[in-house]
């Protein structure tokens, strides 16, 4: 079983994140820029919530409320649910059925390094079982 540093390969150290003061509107434009469905916040380098189209759905247009006028901080996660690179991806799985949740940053002494999704772990246990059955498939 791949250790999460494996699973996020040459994307270790390339977060991408926003401040919690940004509007969310700038977050779901970010997000969009970079077909991705989270953003940490940090402020300082420093991990403080995590952010998710989620959020989006149900704390700014189920309330009504307007992406421009509502900031990060407002909807952001605070209690974020993290990841180290020696975690297993069978951990991570666990940890985001328990938890809900799609995303886990990748976390070194406080600060975020990446961001692991669902997609990223799923598409990581096919490939490990498609080379186990000597399949050299690659799986996009």
């Amino acid at each position: 079983m791949h250790t999460v540093a494996e699973v996020l390969g040459d994307r270790r150290g390339k977060v991408v994140w926003i401040e919690p003061l940004a509007s969310v509107f700038d977050a779901l434009k970010l997000m969009n820029e970079r077909n991705m469905g989270a953003l940490c916040v940090q402020i300082d380098g420093y991990l403080v919530g995590i952010v998710s189209e989620r959020d989006y759905v149900r704390k700014v247009i189920l309330d009504t409320h307007t992406a421009q006028a509502t900031k990060v901080s407002e909807i952001m996660t605070h209690e974020v649910i993290t990841v180290s690179l020696e975690d297993t991806a069978v951990h991570c799985i666990a940890l985001m059925r328990r938890h809900h949740v799609r995303h886990l940053p990748v976390v070194e002494a406080g600060r975020a390094i990446g961001m692991i999704s669902l997609r990223d772990l799923f598409l990581d246990v096919i490939h490990e079982k498609l080379e186990a059955h000597g399949i050299q498939e690659e799986v996009a």
